[in-house]
């Protein structure tokens, strides 16, 4: 439960806390971690040294469901100038290590990130005659962070977040986000490490669509050059009616030739998906990787989650060989040195690695396979044929109901243990299908189905964790990118099936009880 507090200072030190009215002193009680973040908004707002909060009653670290303490909001007055309009300007408090006493974050140090190494911000254009902001931005800034919290996943510039609803629960366009550095806000070095600002921007079905095949850096750049759209500081709006699209129809051709020249920088998805060594019994424990083996599901050692991660972290940069980081080293010097490590040390459980020791693992190599994916992960097959292995690049589906993977890597890809002689391996539950560009042709054809516009509809399902790459990188910024996604939904009855008998391959398309139920 969260309560709006006018001014004053909340308990314990809040960021209104003992401010006092322009002095820049804080009281000895003062969390440094608040005091670092407050800095920063007093350099921006000296003006608003109380500002209106939202405050989580119960602290998270208290047993209360809302894992941000407070929620400040802010009257920016824009920038006329720049064509910037007056909006309201919301930053959160609790993503970062406020209290430094291990409560919430557990302290690493002060050269690396501060808890996550974020706060989220978000900047909500001003309605005509609105003295007071709104407070639902509040609790969107909340979801996301219990999605973090409870995945341990961090976001970074250019991720985007499906929602497949209004933002503010009205009947407006605006229903999905992208997320961005804020303008303005400048990271902090706190004693506990440092915090940067990532501002949460809101975008059409049709602009969030265009991330998902293009990539969501492009997206944003060209909705800071439509001032209704975002503009430069790329404002909200929730009133606007057309997309980016629709303004300006030029820039989809931007957008299609962004797709053509570069391919997708999705390069993987947690979803709901599972596969089968059709070449042996099914009640062969062993070797057989369907949902469930018994009712102990094999897991992934710690070297092949870490590989995954990798996989899924960097993907492929551009003009330079894909690369499957090897499954027999630790993580390499200079991956991703410039996105903020996570804090789990697998994509499931940290005692995957003891479950079976990595060493007693072999990769096999099988002569025939059923790839299982729920509508959601299947909704994104064409994308991953067409806008990653065209383009020399690979795709993996981390199962989020159990400890499996599946990757498809296309011929150019080096590191990886499926082969054109043998394209169906599998390391334990990850499992790697190797595509030549010709069945990757014939397969698009086939399952055309899958991407035609007229069969499919959006409807609300879970929240996957997607995670993308970043082909440029630059000094400072994340090597790649991920989001939350709802995805598409199609519109045939299910299951649905495509098979391919001179390959040996097979695909489903299942419904989502098959994962939930898995022994049924």
């Amino acid at each position: 439960m969260e309560g709006v507090r006018p001014g004053g200072g909340p308990p314990a030190g809040g960021p209104g806390s003992g401010s006092g009215s322009g002095s820049g002193s804080f009281p000895s009680l003062f969390p440094p971690g608040l005091h670092g973040i407050y800095g920063e908004c007093r350099r921006l707002y000296p003006d608003q040294p109380n500002p209106l909060q939202v405050t989580a009653i119960l602290k998270y670290w208290l047993g209360g469901p809302d894992p941000l303490d407070y929620v400040s909001m802010y009257r920016n007055l824009g920038n006329p100038a720049l064509n910037v309009p007056e909006h309201w300007h919301y930053v959160s408090f609790g993503l970062s290590d406020l209290y430094g006493d291990n409560r919430v974050h557990e302290f690493t140090g002060t050269d690396g990130p501060s808890g996550f190494g974020f706060e989220l911000t978000f900047r909500l254009k001003r309605e005509t005659g609105e003295s007071a902001p709104p407070t639902w931005p509040a609790e969107l800034m909340q979801g996301l962070a219990r999605y973090v919290f409870q995945s341990e996943n961090t976001f970074c510039s250019g991720d985007h977040v499906s929602w497949h609803s209004p933002l503010d629960n009205s009947e407006s366009r605006i229903q999905h986000m992208l997320l961005t550095e804020d303008p303005q806000m400048q990271p902090v070095q706190t004693p506990f490490g440092v915090v940067t600002f990532l501002q949460i921007v809101g975008v059409c079905t049709e602009e969030l669509h265009a991330a998902q095949q293009w990539n969501g850096q492009g997206i944003l750049e060209l909705l800071r050059t439509v001032p209704v759209a975002g503009g430069p500081w790329l404002i909200t709006d929730m009133r606007r009616g057309e997309t980016i699209f629709e303004i300006d129809p030029h820039l989809q051709e931007r957008v299609d030739k962004g797709i053509e020249t570069d391919g997708s920088n999705l390069s993987g998805v947690s979803a709901k998906c599972a596969w089968d060594d059709l070449s042996r019994p099914p009640e062969d424990d062993e070797d057989s990787r369907s949902i469930c083996i018994g009712t102990q599901p094999r897991r992934l050692s710690g070297k092949d989650t870490e590989q995954i991660r990798e996989t899924l972290r960097r993907g492929l940069e551009i003009n330079s060989k894909p690369v499957l980081p090897p499954i027999n080293s630790q993580r390499q010097n200079g991956l991703n040195h410039d996105r903020a490590p996570s804090r789990k040390d697998s994509l499931e459980s940290e005692s995957s690695a003891a479950i079976i020791p990595h060493e007693l693992i072999r990769t096999r190599q099988l002569e025939s396979v059923h790839l299982k994916f729920n509508q959601e992960s299947g909704a994104l097959i064409p994308l991953c044929l067409r806008g990653r292995l065209l383009h020399g690049r690979h795709f993996t589906y981390k199962s989020i109901t159990g400890d499996t993977a599946i990757t498809f890597v296309s011929t150019g890809v080096e590191g990886a243990f499926a082969t054109e002689e043998h394209p169906y391996a599998a390391h334990g539950p990850w499992l790697q299908i190797l595509l030549t560009e010709e069945f990757v042709e014939r397969m698009l054809e086939d399952l055309e189905d899958l991407n035609s516009p007229e069969e499919v509809r959006l409807r609300h399902s879970h929240i996957s964790h997607v995670l993308e790459e970043e082909d440029h990188h630059q000094p400072g910024s994340c090597s790649d990118t991920h989001g939350l996604v709802l995805f598409t939904v199609l519109q045939f009855k299910l299951p649905k099936e495509y098979s391919w008998p001179e390959k040996k391959l097979k695909v489903s398309i299942l419904p989502d009880a098959v994962f939930d139920n898995p022994l049924h």
